[in-house]
């Protein structure tokens, strides 16, 4: 089920809003976790298991972690037992066909590939369970005593399969006590319509212009203007997929009393590509950085050793997106990147224009999505070749898409901005109170039409 779904607004979560503001507060808790397994098994009930022994297991070891603070050497140890588990529980369902296709092919070696489907969100969930045991062994957050609360944390239907990666200690109070109110209430739904919109209306109409540029691949009548189009779909596509789900996931977590973190803050506007990333998909960035590149010694030691860590984190950071070369190379071209951009070109990127850093960084992220959309390498190169010379130069029908999907184009750049968000807050008061509850139902009348039309509606980053 996904939030852009006809099931999901008109069914799941009218019933769930009822049913939890209609329990008892100190029953919320479990009101929440009842409706979230709900939410995660509609389609995978048996994947439920893992979510219990994923529960069972890290609220365990958060309690010991806590009971053996005063023993270093032991709280650790359950600390990396821990990790251990979410990283195998991991490895098993996304990454073990990856490592016997790839380890089969040295001689003697035949493992079974098993074909096991992919849970969702497991990529976010394990990281979540994660950060907990890690943040109770540093003191900055409590072990939780209450298995449903803690059950809670991990199972919260609005980020649960997407994100925003929620660490523990950022909710651990609101688990507890938490503020149920009409402002929040109508924050919160604001935020959840903002992004269905651009979830519904931006990512999945301009999702068709890069299929058609993968179709126009496949047939070999890709131009190079054919395969840029593509490729600034795509660019688009995925910012308002991810950040449409991320807007609705902050909002529905603002209409249940929680704060989560944001998740995006205007990419497009960046002016290098270490810029980007302080902007795109904070959640994962920031995890990746508390978690692995600080406890690796970040930037410290020395230039070998922060080599060392940023290859490493970018790898991972690769490698958490998918069980595909691509992915790898997806994250070392960015650590190569953010290398440059370190110790080669942080001078001459300070002396440049804005616009030219800017016009370098959306190059730079083109570039990266076009590694990061295609799985298959050799599709990848060969559609990357044509763009950068490797077919004819343009086509009839490259001039009736731009045609086409010229004026949504311009309501995407202007999107990437935060000219909207300006000319709202320009708005006196009183004009804001009236049209926001307008342009919300608005909102949800036309994305409810274009979802009873059509069939289009894939979320990118469930796969991951």
């Amino acid at each position: 089920m996904v939030f852009s779904s006809l099931t999901f607004l008109f069914g799941f979560l009218p019933l769930t809003l009822a049913v939890y503001f209609l329990t008892p507060l100190k029953w919320r808790n479990l009101t929440l976790l009842i409706v979230s397994l709900l939410f995660y098994g509609w389609g995978e009930p048996v994947y439920i298991l893992i979510m219990f022994a994923s529960i069972a297991i890290d609220y365990v070891h958060g309690l010991l972690v806590e009971k053996h603070r005063h023993d270093d050497k032991k709280a650790r140890w359950f600390v990396v037992q821990s990790v251990i588990f979410n990283l195998l529980l991991l490895g098993f369902f996304k990454y073990w066909d990856f490592f016997a296709v790839n380890l089969s092919l040295i001689p003697g070696v035949n493992l079974p590939v098993l074909g096991l489907g992919l849970p969702i969100g497991i990529s976010f969930f394990t990281f979540q369970t994660m950060s907990y045991t890690i943040d109770v062994y540093r003191q900055d957050a409590p072990a939780q005593r209450n298995i449903v609360t803690f059950g809670t944390f991990v199972t919260m239907f609005p980020q649960l399969i997407a994100g925003p990666i929620v660490k523990y200690k950022t909710v651990a109070a609101e688990l507890d006590h938490r503020e149920h109110t009409t402002e929040n209430f109508a924050l919160g739904a604001r935020r959840f319509c903002v992004g269905l919109a651009k979830k519904v209306l931006l990512a999945n109409s301009i999702g068709s212009l890069w299929d058609s540029a993968l179709a126009a691949q496949s047939a070999g009548t890709l131009t190079v203007l054919g395969g840029w189009l593509g490729l600034i779909a795509f660019t688009f596509q995925i910012y308002f997929d991810f950040s449409g789900y991320s807007d609705m996931a902050i909002g529905l977590g603002r209409i249940f009393g929680f704060t989560f973190d944001e998740n995006f803050n205007y990419p497009y506007l960046a002016a290098s590509v270490s810029d980007f990333w302080r902007r795109w998909h904070i959640s994962l960035t920031s995890w990746f950085r508390e978690y692995l590149y600080i406890p690796l010694g970040g930037n410290r030691g020395g230039v070998g050793k922060t080599l060392r860590n940023i290859f490493i984190v970018w790898l991972c950071t690769g490698f958490w997106h998918g069980a595909s070369w691509n992915y790898l190379l997806w994250g070392l071209y960015f650590a190569v990147l953010l290398v440059l951009e370190k110790y080669v070109l942080s001078n001459v990127l300070k002396k440049l224009p804005r616009m030219v850093k800017h016009l370098y960084t959306l190059f730079a992220v083109v570039v990266g999505w076009g590694l990061f959309a295609m799985e298959d390498l050799r599709q990848c190169g060969s559609y990357l070749a044509t763009c950068f010379g490797g077919g004819n130069g343009w086509s009839g029908s490259d001039f009736y898409t731009l045609k086409s999907y010229g004026v949504l184009l311009v309501i995407l750049v202007v999107a990437s901005t935060t000219l909207g968000k300006s000319l709202w807050q320009r708005l006196p008061e009183r004009p804001q109170k009236i049209a926001a509850p307008v342009l919300m139902a608005l909102a949800l009348v036309v994305c409810t039409a274009y979802l009873v039309d059509g069939s289009y509606n894939p979320f990118l980053y469930f796969r991951f």
